[in-house]
């Protein structure tokens, strides 16, 4: 019998696409966590604090509670990664703080119940793509409901899911995205006249080769990023 090979990518769908809302309201969800580009900050995977990420919303007014489950589907796995899980948001709230405990009833969160992430413990789970996967994406999906649940802390995801389906009144979905840098293959080369599609910030100075071609820096809003630049920010042949 062959062994089973680990994906790319799980392929499988993510939990808002398994639950219909039996209204059309829709959620918004935000998180200072998360950049004007999409990027889901560094101090929240397993190299920076491992903190859970703030999250706002704001949504129907006669929800009872709310559940939030954030999962990222580019793990090479055969489900998605499940990251976060928690249900019994007071239906008053309408935000998490940062940094809630690793525990299945944090201090402060009155009702609220985290449940098991894919490492098999309760609370956030932080981000930690191998190494030169790519950017993966993190779904952080808010659901609406119209009851409070009375569930076992280590109840599985399928079942949470199954569970939604006939509580959800509306939902609204985040997506933050983080990338893991290969160390070597990703890494800046100094052989290189750009940023090769990779941000570097602010303008820099131009390097003393490119001062000596008669070329300036790379400029942070330039069309071209993987070309060399004369001081005039111009895209010059050479």
């Amino acid at each position: 019998m062959a062994q089973h090979q680990k994906p790319e990518h799980s392929g499988a769908a993510i939990t808002s696409l398994k639950v219909q809302p039996y209204q059309s309201a829709a959620i918004i969800v935000t998180s200072p966590a998360i950049d004007a580009d999409g990027w889901l900050s560094a101090d929240h995977s397993q190299a920076g604090d491992e903190t859970s990420p703030p999250v706002s919303w704001s949504g129907p007014l006669e929800v009872v509670t709310w559940a939030l489950v954030v999962e990222d589907p580019d793990a090479p796995r055969d489900e998605p990664a499940l990251h976060w899980l928690v249900w019994n948001i007071p239906g008053a709230w309408t935000s998490l703080p940062a940094n809630l405990d690793k525990t299945a009833h944090p201090e402060g969160g009155h009702d609220l119940v985290q449940g098991l992430n894919s490492r098999g413990r309760p609370g956030w789970l932080g981000m930690a793509p191998p190494q030169g996967h790519g950017p993966h994406r993190y779904y952080f999906q808010l659901f609406g409901l119209d009851r409070h649940l009375d569930l076992a802390e280590d109840i599985p995801l399928v079942e949470f899911v199954n569970v939604l389906r006939s509580a959800t009144i509306a939902r609204g979905e985040l997506v933050g995205r983080f990338e893991n840098p290969h160390p070597t293959l990703d890494a800046p080369s100094t052989a290189r006249t750009g940023a090769y599609g990779r941000d570097e910030g602010a303008p820099r100075a131009p390097t003393d080769a490119e001062a000596r071609a008669g070329r300036g820096g790379l400029d942070r809003d330039d069309p071209d990023r993987h070309a060399p630049h004369d001081p005039d920010r111009v895209v010059r042949p050479r």
